[in-house]
């Protein structure tokens, strides 16, 4: 898969934009609180319906406007695709595939597949464990739109549930109805917790040997699910807790507590590794995602790459650049040093100015 352009309409600090992106590799360059990171996001937002950074529409939305608009021209398989997507301030968002409405977001996982690497990802082994969660859920979301089912709809009635435990302290006799809950909250969080559980196998099952390759072969790294409960404990857990979730008005087990366990050479980093083990750590667990999402849907990704190279020492960024040659790459950096040292091929080369992009000589992109 490729992404042929992107147009921006009072999207952030874009008043209008077109950009018409290399298959290859595509480094947008600028000072900082330009807009770089803004393309990027613009571009996960319009294929995952949500922003990487977590922002809400209404705060992606242009300073005095009250919708946004995002076009995505694809190609996947030599088949072209659009994705319209209108941000609104105080209403849903609308999207669309080839001009054709869809109902839901999650109509959107499966047809172009992302992976986005931040700065803040490579905190994601010391951060805390709801951040490893949206890891594993934004992946599989783009892997697995049963998990999409599943996820959404356990979510949801975590949520109900979670509610009329905060009513039975005002309505007591609802208790009983809390019988329905459970079983609902059992069988979609079976679903969630099967899932994640291949999941984490099958990206262990790549990590290793990335992780020896960016450590020079002296580190051996294990990624292990760590899941609240088990499949076959979840509905006892919930009747044990009963109580105890009525006092404190929230459901405690469930795989909405989940995390994930980095053990290098029989060492939990997630606890006691250094800074620099964390680090690259999470360089294996990116460069293991890439891997996962070529080999599951079979197509490769798009790559978008905010600013990371210059939180990497040089061994790394030669590990981190070797490994996506073959495929669409978007990346983000104030200069074009790093890459020299490096005998990097570059593409097509964009340079930010305050909400504009112009390429080389001068010439811009905006239209």
């Amino acid at each position: 898969m490729v992404i042929e352009s992107i147009e921006l309409k009072n999207y952030r600090n874009y008043e209008e934009l077109h950009m018409e992106l290399n298959q290859g590799t595509n480094i947008l360059y600028g000072d900082n609180a330009q807009g770089k990171t803004n393309i990027l996001e613009s571009a996960y937002v319009c294929c995952t319906s949500k922003s990487h950074r977590g922002a809400k529409d209404r705060d992606i939305i242009r300073f005095g406007q009250d919708e946004s608009h995002i076009k995505l021209q694809i190609r996947k398989n030599d088949v072209p695709w659009r994705i319209d997507m209108h941000l609104k301030k105080n209403k849903p968002k609308g999207i669309a595939i080839n001009g054709i409405p869809i109902r839901r977001a999650s109509e959107l996982f499966g047809l172009a597949n992302m992976v986005f690497f931040s700065p803040e990802d490579l905190n994601i082994i010391k951060n805390g464990p709801a951040e490893r969660r949206r890891f594993i859920d934004m992946e599989l979301c783009q892997l697995d739109k049963l998990y999409v089912h599943s996820l959404v709809q356990y979510n949801r009635v975590l949520l109900q549930r979670n509610r009329l435990l905060k009513e039975l302290a005002f309505k007591p006799e609802y208790e009983t109805t809390l019988d329905i809950w459970d079983e609902q909250l059992v069988k979609y969080g079976v679903e969630v917790i099967t899932s994640r559980r291949l999941f984490i196998e099958q990206l262990g099952g790549i990590i290793s040997g990335i992780h020896a390759r960016l450590s020079g072969g002296k580190e051996e790294i294990s990624v292990l699910y760590d899941p609240d409960i088990r499949e076959e404990d979840f509905k006892a857990a919930l009747e044990k807790n009963r109580s105890q979730d009525i006092r404190q008005k929230t459901t405690l087990a469930g795989p909405h507590r989940d995390d994930i366990n980095f053990i290098v050479n029989g060492i939990d980093i997630r606890r006691f590794g250094s800074q620099g083990q964390q680090r690259t750590a999470a360089l294996s667990l990116k460069l293991s995602e890439l891997e996962l999402v070529k080999l599951v849907s079979r197509d490769a990704p798009v790559l978008l790459l905010d600013d990371v190279l210059s939180e990497l020492d040089g061994s790394r960024q030669t590990q981190l650049l070797s490994a996506i040659q073959d495929i669409q790459t978007m990346i983000t950096c104030t200069g074009l040093d790093d890459f020299v040292s490096h005998q990097f091929t570059i593409n097509k080369v964009f340079h930010v100015v305050a909400g504009h992009v112009y390429q080389p000589m001068g010439c811009p992109a905006d239209k």
